[in-house]
């Protein structure tokens, strides 16, 4: 069965809601009440008391239906037999209470008694939600709010089921027993008086079940519209009537007397509709009963002695009256002997004499109880009431009473009376209250009773036939003026309407009356003022007495007049009254009742609207005819005063009106004059010109009031109320300006005292002054907020001048606020005299509660609002604040208000409009706006943080505290009412995710939000996350709104899975329930016990409870946010036909003057930056000139409604263009937020999935879909290209860095070089896409450069994964153990090579406009877009094929333009900036794509390069020149910035031009060395020349301890002078001599120096430090064996140990240093291939190794960074064998180089023992007995020949047949040598 608070919550949303209910919601609503049908049968009737349900409790064993069984202990079984007793209730129901209260409030740790009263709140909650739900239902089939009919008449069958069940018998039985104090009423002697409700406050049991009795009322009213009432429903609601009217006088409850009327409108309402529905078809169901007739007649007519009970009852005899003469219309109202005329006849006689109406108006009408009832009711009541006097006085009988009644009151009151008008008796009060006389007259009454129903409610006049005939009847023949004063009171209620204000006006314009008209209101006027003007002129005579009855007769003339000017058409009024002097001509008489002068200026007051013309003579009347304002000192002031009195309005207020104690005057001039100064526009003076006003409202109104006796309590708040108006315009009207900081100087720091002079006083400054000091005007706003929102509330509720009493604490709020807003402009320089209010303030701390706690003040939003922007501007200022209010012992009532505020708001069922006045999203923003405050603030306090510990500490207790956030919680779980609570789901989200980064509420609130009670991060993912947005036609504000949720909660769960503290088992599972939800996989229950996930559950293949689903949420997330953006850069002239008029909006819109602050654009609470449209509007009136028709340019109307209409398009634009700015913030918001949940799921969790690369390759396939789509922005397309990255990254790292998917825990090398790779398909998907995303035609370098990354991500990922220089043999030894593996290997080729020609294809296809795009990126573009665009060229040049992209670049000049450009490059040495350090990544980008086409090409990429001229544009860079004069030194960067700056210049400028210089040289010839026109050789001559003293600092570096980048340096110097410095003939530079001693240094080095013994464990910058070297001897080698086989050097055998020779001989190697290096070449060669071959073993048996060996691998090779503690060994393993790969690539390139180099020395060695002359000379030298020579050179080779044709192949992994053959063939010449 449903709850009342969920049939509650179904009935407002279905009903109550923004638009019609949806079919979904229609359903839910008739099934929820279908399954409440027993609960409203049985309208709060609950099982009682039992015995055996006692027993059983006190058993402490319970048995629940529908919970099983439940133990209890000693305080549950108390709380629960209390509760009993205490509501009457059954002992196992209290139980089940009990358990309800601890689901809602947590009661572990509570006091019993908190307990027992929170169990009695929920339960009095639960009735109450059930009997509103009722009541709603009643209302919304009574009262038309727009809904279906087919819906209504569903809802209208249910309650006539109800209805004809008994349920209204039930509500008048339920109304009488709780109204008896026993414990199922009000509460027995013994039951507890108090409960909490559903914030937890403590209220009155009694007013809880008073409001019941309301709401039960109200329902019973309705009832009577849904189901006719019965006889016997009648005579209960009767007696019940008379039973309730017995308290009437003993209780002034607001809520009983409410109850009463309830009662007896229940009647009235059941007589009239009865009555009325008596037509042919439908028989009145009373009337048809004639016995009841004669019964009710009888009781009715039975008189009692209590006056009250006998005035309820007249009321019903009134009805009673209607109901006869509606229902039996067949008999002769002449015919008295008739029944039913003598039943009427005798109640209007009763009714009459005991003047029925005067009751309606003292008791009903004009009580605080009847006009602070609910308004619907109230409108139902006047509907009524006003149906009964029209059905009253269109039949014949009550017309003749009338007609006797009105001669009886001309003849009682006779002649006017002569009584002056300024006797206090003849005017005891504002409302001169009745004597004796007036009170007898029903007459007088029946027009007052009139009157008082259509007050309210005017559009009940129209059409009233009847009502008007009245009228007519009423005017006539007035003898006094009592009658005539009541008729026009009625007529200026008839005049409330367009249509009552036109019928009235006429009445009196024409001849319908003879003596009522306006002439007599403008004659007597006139008359008065020529008899004061004739006694002026009489020297000593007195001003004539105004007679009463023509003062009060001109009241109500002017009343008249004033509604018929306010609601006339605003056209026709016009012309109506042209001349309005008249009404000023008396203000000035002393002798003219105050009260009189009052309703002249009220009246005057509305003329104000009528015309600007018309204004402007107000003006101009008052000054001459209104009494002056001379100001003077203060009250209070102790200044002398004036010696001669001036009468004054200082005058009349302090001695005519005070002695009265009544103030028209005062305020109707107050009001007069706010009305005529916020009518103006010309505000440049600021209000100088009303500063005397100013002084005496402040002075002599405002400031002395509190002193002030009151008659009337209305007059005083109205007077406040007129006060306050006029400071909060005077605050809106005018602004604080630059200048005014001066206006407080040092005079006033010396002398305190004294006074800017008058004429020197600013109104707003002198406001700002009062309130910034603390003076009058500040104590008295205080004053009337520090009654206390209590007491305001009671006053409101039970007093009639409740409602002016709001008004003025509302205005006083807004004037508060008003001030902060302004006073920081100058509290920095008008102190220490004045002081920020904040500050002033804090002095009563009383003060600052006082304004925050107007929060809880729930009749008026706006009160509420002001409340929360005061705290949230004291929160900012006032670091104390949350000290301050614990203090007070105001915090937990604070907290408790603002969640009360907050659920209340989200409660509501209509939207609100403004945003800016929304207190759910006021009070969420300054939540938001705390956080970031220095603890404890009040975002910690209201959101109930631990403020008695550190914030960080706390454990979140919401079911425990009611606060702001249990009512967030309960909001965003539900989302219930997307239309209304759009803002509050939006700043919700935002609130969450703003807590979850703050660093001190991060850890509570995550924690709270993974818990399995809220399961906050789950529970919209797969639901309102991916539903389609609202259409952007019907309801863009909702869609705007549902993006920004849809980011705020993607952002949640990002910085979940971000941060989440994965030790915590919560945090573990919520983040692979979202990781499982986001991409595809399906939890049964995820997170729970009966399927808790396991850490690694996601890494399974067999997992109960999941299963890959077709879509993931993330590709349905991206889905929703992918649609065009709406325009937003349509300019306002394209939105107006009239062009002349677009120049002058366009300034507008762009002059600075008018965008700044307080200009036409302001910040909403999103910070979007929207046009304030009241501003634009303002704006372009001012600009129209239509302020001022006499200076208006516009010649005729024509033209005036031309600007109207281009008006109205402009901000039909602007209203457009603030929506679609919006949703395009809020598309990109939620961008960002998809962004960053798939970039932090693919960076940090999405390792725990399986098919990684599968779900990767998705959202890259989806991102880049989306950004080459033409619906994407420029912003969204950067935000997609950041996830490709991020994507491409990740894909990268699965398949280099660890490849997913493998099994079990052994690895393969096999496994390493086929690691997943995408499809082929797949792979042509991504770069197809990034191909279009690239070429989009709305694109920005920005976005390019992103495109580009991505591009090289890509193609370095489809690279293959062997190195193409592993000799075949390694990859043999490698894959020895695998089955199959050549064909895996051959297949695996094949589809690398497959996957190459499709790229290339693509890029082929697009390859024109692509290279458009690059290439003018690359020329045209910034310098990091330059540098991009070269790295994009550089990778098109390594996958192209058959030189298309070469030739496509020479053919668009781009190669040349490169060279021109490095030609061209400057750089100034020693002064770097950004611009300078990007241009020379520019040059490096340009060197690398030209040495790319030199490599990819070989001689011909080379040769198309050398045909350009790129030797001599690289000999001309100045950057290089500039390098070459800062001199090459290695530098150890500890030493500073310009060090390292020197190594990046030798890194990106020296290194790269000296790299592609060497690849140059690869033309070089060699067969035409001898060919001196040889080109190449003579410009690479010249580039040696040219930069010699480069190639000096080369040659001179010390080789030792050289570091990488210099060793590359020598390398590419020593290659080239290998290859061209032969050619030189001279040596005239040196170089030889540098090149033979660079060979003598490294040939004499040992072993250990080529090859540590180990070097395994080197890190791998020492492996490629060895390769330097390596490369380095090879280069010196083959320099060496060039000269020795080309140009016949000779070297010697051995140096001579004496002789010592300085020629250039002495330099060269000898060959004993040779054969010396040679052996030491076959030491490190036989050392490297044994411990590569090793290592082939140890990866080959990877898998046989412990986990202890692989760890020493991964030690060994500086690895431990990879791996950690927690790694499985598969992973371990892995790591080892691709380190243990690199080390082997290493070596093996390191013996291929030593075995080229020990062939080079080999044959250089042969040529020497060839040579016949250097026989000759071996044989001279032995005659000669030289024994070391050549015999000992011969003597080492041959061990060291022996040992390198030992070499084998399996150690090697090369071929070695060709080397064994030239080491056999030098040790044979050598063994002969030495035979020799």
């Amino acid at each position: 069965m449903v709850s009342g608070k969920q049939l509650l919550a179904i009935v407002e949303e279905s009903l109550f809601g923004p638009n019609s209910p949806t079919p979904a919601q229609r359903i839910e609503l008739i099934h929820a009440i279908r399954q409440a049908l027993p609960s409203l049968q049985n309208l709060l009737s609950f099982p009682p008391p039992k015995p055996s349900d006692r027993t059983q409790v006190q058993s402490k064993e319970v048995r629940l239906p529908d919970c099983g069984s439940i133990t209890l202990d000693d305080q549950d079984v108390q709380i629960a037999l209390k509760l009993s007793d205490d509501l009457h209730l059954n002992e196992i129901d209290c139980v089940r209470l009990l358990v309800s209260t601890n689901q809602e409030w947590s009661l572990l740790g509570r006091d019993p008694l908190e307990i027992l009263r929170l169990a009695a709140g929920l339960w009095y909650t639960e009735r109450r939600d059930l009997i509103t739900a009722l009541y709603t239902l009643l209302r919304a089939v009574v009262l038309d709010q727009g809904l279906e009919a087919e819906l209504l008449a569903d809802i209208q069958r249910f309650l006539e089921d109800l209805i004809t069940a008994g349920l209204r018998q039930r509500l008048i039985s339920l109304i009488k027993e709780l109204n008896r104090e026993e414990p199922a009423g009000l509460g027995g002697p013994n039951s507890e008086r108090y409960v909490l409700d559903s914030r937890g406050s403590l209220v009155e049991r009694q007013a809880v079940v008073c409001r019941e009795r309301v709401i039960l009322g109200h329902s019973l009213v309705l009832s009577v519209l849904v189901v006719r009432t019965g006889p016997k429903d009648v005579k209960d609601i009767f007696a019940a009537l008379k039973d309730s009217s017995e308290d009437f006088s003993q209780s002034m409850d607001v809520l009983k007397h409410q109850v009463i009327y309830s009662h007896l409108f229940s009647l009235v309402i059941a007589f009239i509709s009865d009555a009325l529905s008596a037509v042919s078809d439908k028989v009145s169901v009373l009337s048809r009963d004639p016995s009841f007739r004669n019964d009710f007649q009888k009781t009715v007519m039975v008189t009692g002695n209590d006056p009250i009970i006998e005035g309820f009852v007249d009321c019903v005899r009134l009805a009673w009256i209607v109901h006869m003469m509606l229902t039996q219309d067949g008999f002769d109202v002449k015919d008295t002997s008739s029944n039913h005329v003598q039943y009427i006849c005798s109640c209007l006689d009763i009714v009459f004499s005991n003047n029925v109406f005067q009751f309606w108006l003292d008791k009903i009408l004009q009580t605080a109880a009847f006009q602070n009832d609910d308004e619907d009711m109230i409108y139902m009541y006047d509907a009524y009431l006003h149906k009964m006097v029209t059905c009253f006085l269109s039949h014949p009988l009550a017309r003749d009473k009338v007609k006797e009644t009105k001669e009886k009151a001309m003849n009682a009151f006779g002649a006017y009376r002569q009584v002056s008008s300024n006797d206090p008796v003849a005017d005891s009060s504002s409302h001169w209250l009745r004597s004796s006389e007036t009170t007898s007259q029903p007459f007088v009454s029946l027009l007052e009773f009139v009157s008082e129903i259509y007050q309210k409610e005017p559009e009940l006049l129209s059409g009233n036939d009847v009502l008007w005939t009245f009228v007519n009847f009423a005017g006539e023949d007035h003898t006094n003026f009592k009658t005539l004063v009541a008729f026009l009171n009625m007529l200026s209620t008839l005049a409330s309407s367009p249509e009552g204000a036109s019928k009235v006006f006429d009445l009196l314009q024409g001849k319908t009356f003879r003596s009522i008209g306006w002439s007599t209101l403008f004659d007597c006027l006139s008359i008065y003022e020529e008899k004061f003007k004739q006694s002026l002129q009489s020297t000593g005579a007195l001003l004539p007495e105004f007679q009463e009855g023509d003062a009060k007769a001109l009241v109500a003339y002017l009343k008249v007049l004033q509604k018929v000017v306010e609601n006339g058409n605003p056209i026709e009024r016009k012309n109506w009254f042209p001349d309005i002097e008249p009404l000023f001509k008396l203000l000035g008489y002393e002798n003219v009742p105050p009260y009189l002068k009052g309703a002249l200026r009220n009246t005057i007051a509305t003329f104000v609207k009528v015309s600007p013309a018309l204004r402007d003579a107000i003006w101009t009347y008052l000054e001459q005819y209104d009494l002056p304002v001379v100001v003077g000192p203060p009250r209070g002031n102790n200044v002398q005063p004036m010696s001669t009195q001036v009468y004054d309005m200082r005058f009349e207020l302090n001695e005519i009106e005070a002695r009265r104690e009544q103030y028209p005057s005062t305020i109707s001039f107050v009001s007069l004059l706010n009305t005529l100064i916020a009518d103006e526009t010309d505000v440049s003076d600021r209000g100088r010109r009303f500063i005397g006003i100013f002084r005496f409202i402040c002075d002599h109104v405002f400031g002395p009031f509190p002193q002030r006796a009151f008659s009337d309590p209305c007059e005083k708040w109205q007077l406040v109320v007129a006060c306050l108006q006029h400071f909060q315009m005077i605050l809106t009207m005018y602004d604080v300006k630059d200048e005014d900081v001066d206006t407080v100087n040092s005079s006033h720091h010396s002398s305190v005292g004294q006074s800017t002079p008058l004429e020197m006083q600013l109104p707003l400054i002198e406001l700002m002054k009062d309130f910034m000091s603390g003076k009058t005007v500040f104590r008295n706003v205080m004053g009337i907020l520090l009654s206390g929102v209590n007491s305001i509330i009671a006053q409101r509720t039970n007093q009639i001048y409740g409602q002016l009493l709001e008004k003025a604490i509302l205005l006083s709020l807004e004037v508060i606020l008003l001030v902060l807003e302004k006073d920081v402009i100058v509290s920095d320089f008008w102190r220490p005299l004045y002081q920020p209010l904040d500050v002033v303030l804090s002095q009563d701390h009383n003060q600052i509660v006082a304004l925050i706690e107007y929060v809880r003040y729930d009749f008026q939003p706006r009160i509420q609002q002001c409340s929360i922007k005061i705290l949230s501007i004291l929160s900012s200022r006032m670091v104390g604040l949350v000290q301050l209010l614990l203090k007070s012992n105001a915090a937990l009532p604070l907290v408790e208000d603002y969640a009360a505020c907050l659920e209340l708001r989200s409660e509501e069922s209509q939207i609100v409009e403004d945003s800016s006045e929304d207190p759910g999203v006021l009070i969420l923003q300054l939540l938001i706006d705390n956080i970031s405050r220095p603890a404890p603030n009040i975002a910690h306090l209201l959101l109930k943080f631990d403020l008695d510990n550190p914030v960080e500490r706390t454990v979140l207790q919401p079911k425990f505290h009611y606060s702001c956030l249990k009512v967030i919680l309960d909001v965003m779980e539900k989302l219930s009412k997307p239309d209304v609570n759009a803002l509050l789901h939006e700043f919700g989200f935002h609130l969450l995710y703003e807590l979850c980064v703050d660093p001190l509420t991060s850890g509570p609130i995550m924690d709270l939000l993974s818990t399995k009670k809220y399961r906050f991060f789950l529970k919209h993912l797969g639901t309102f996350a991916v539903a389609p947005l609202p259409k952007r036609n019907n309801n863009q504000a909702l869609r705007i709104s549902s993006l920004h949720q849809r980011a705020w909660l993607l952002k949640l769960l990002a910085i979940e899975l971000h941060g989440a503290d994965m030790a915590s088992s919560y945090h573990r599972e919520t983040c692979q329930c979202i990781l499982a939800e986001l991409f595809g996989l399906e939890i049964t229950e995820c997170g729970s016990d009966k399927n808790m996930i396991q850490p690694n559950i996601l890494n399974s293949t067999d997992t109960t409870g999941i299963r890959v689903i077709g879509k993931n949420k993330v590709l349905g997330l991206l889905e929703v946010v992918q649609f065009k953006s709406p325009e937003t850069t349509l300019k306002s002239s394209q939105a107006i036909s009239n062009m002349k008029y677009s120049f002058m909006v366009e300034d507008i819109l762009s002059n600075p003057s008018t965008s700044g602050k307080g200009g036409i654009y302001y910040y909403s609470e999103r910070g979007d930056r929207l046009i304030d449209l009241a501003s634009f509007r303002d704006k372009l009136w001012q600009k129209f000139n239509l302020f001022n028709p006499q200076l208006s340019s516009f010649g005729s109307e024509v033209e005036l409604n031309e600007a109207r209409d281009i008006i109205q398009q402009l901000l039909r634009w602007g209203w457009k263009y603030n929506k679609n700015l919006e949703e395009q913030a809020a598309q990109l918001h939620m961008v960002t937020g998809w962004s960053q949940i798939v970039e932090v799921s693919a960076s940090r969790r999405i390792s725990s999935l399986q098919n990684r690369s599968e779900v990767l390759f998705q959202l890259l396939d989806a991102s880049l879909s989306a950004s080459g789509s033409s619906d994407c922005s420029i912003k969204m397309a950067l935000i997609l290209s950041q996830v490709g990255l991020t994507c491409m990254a990740k894909l990268r790292d699965e398949r280099f860095l660890w490849p997913g998917g493998l099994n079990a825990d052994t690895v393969y090398f096999l496994d390493m070089i086929m690691t997943k790779l995408l499809s082929n398909g797949a792979c042509q998907s991504i770069l197809f896409k990034l191909t279009i995303a690239i070429l989009r035609h709305e694109t920005s370098e920005t976005l390019r450069r992103r495109q580009y990354a991505l591009l090289l991500s890509y193609l370095q990922y489809c690279q293959h994964m062997l190195d193409p220089d592993i000799p075949a043999t390694v990859l043999q030894s490698l894959l020895a153990n695998e089955q199959d593996n050549d064909l895996d290997l051959q297949k695996y080729g094949k589809e690398q090579a497959e996957l190459a020609r499709s790229n290339f294809a693509i890029l082929r296809k697009e390859a024109q406009p692509l290279l458009d795009l690059v290439i003018k990126d690359a020329t045209q573009g910034g310098e990091a877009g330059k540098i991009m665009s070269l790295y994009v060229l550089d990778a098109l040049i390594c996958v192209d094929h058959d030189k298309f992209f070469l030739s496509q670049l020479q053919s668009r000049g781009f190669l040349r333009s490169c060279l021109m450009s490095i030609s061209n490059m400057s750089y100034q040495d020693g002064r770097l900036s950004l611009e300078s350090m990007q241009r020379i990544y520019t040059l490096e980008g340009e060197l690398a794509l030209l040495l790319r086409i030199s490599h990819k090409y070989g001689k011909s990429g080379a040769q198309v390069l050398f045909s350009m001229g790129a030797l001599e544009h690289l000999s001309s860079c100045r950057t290089l020149n500039m390098q070459i004069k800062g001199g090459l030194q290695r530098i150890d960067t500890k030493f500073g910035r310009a060090f390292s700056v020197d190594v990046d210049k030798q890194r990106m400028v020296v290194a790269p031009i000296l790299r592609l210089v060497f690849s140059l040289t690869s033309l070089v010839d060699t067969s035409e060395f001898f060919e001196v026109k040889n080109k190449i050789v003579r410009e690479v001559l010249e580039f040696v020349k040219g930069h010699q003293l480069l190639f000096d600092q080369i040659l001179q570096e010390n080789i030792s301890d050289a570091d990488e980048l210099t060793m590359e340096q020598i390398n590419f110097a020593v290659g080239m002078l290998s290859k061209v410095w032969p050619y030189e003939e001279s040596d005239e530079y040196g170089f030889i001599q540098g090149l033979f001693g660079m060979m003598r240094v490294l040939y004499s080095q040992n072993p250990d120096y080529f090859a540590s013994m180990e070097s395994t464990r080197f890190l791998e910058s020492k492996r490629r430090a060895e390769l330097n070297r390596a490369r380095l001897c090879f280069s010196l080698s083959s320099y060496l064996y060039f000269l020795v086989t080309k140009k016949s050097l000779r070297l010697q055998v051995s140096d001579g140990p004496t002789e010592y020779r300085p020629s250039a001989g002495q330099q060269q190697p000898t060959l004993t240093l040779l054969g010396h290096f040679l052996n030491s070449l076959t030491t490190t060669l036989e050392r490297v291939a044994e411990e590569n071959y090793l290592l082939l073993n140890k990866i080959r048996d990877i898998n046989e190794l412990s986990r202890q060996e692989v760890d020493e691998i991964i030690n060994m090779c500086s690895r431990q960074d990879c791996v950690s503690s927690s790694e499985n060994i598969q992973r371990r393993r892995y790591i080892a064998m691709v380190e243990m790969c690199q080390i082997v690539a290493d070596r093996n390139r390191l013996v291929t180089l030593f075995l080229l180099l020990a062939e080079n020395v080999m044959n250089v060695i042969l040529v020497h023992f060839q040579d016949g002359q250097m026989v000759k000379a071996i044989t001279y030298k032995r005659k000669g007995d030289s024994n070391e020579g050549i015999t000992f050179l011969s003597q080492k080779l041959v061990p060291t020949l022996e040992r390198l044709e030992s070499l084998t192949e399996d150690k090697t992994g090369h071929n070695l047949k060709v080397f064994c053959r030239l080491a056999s063939s030098l040790k044979e010449i050598s063994i002969q040598t030495l035979a020799m």
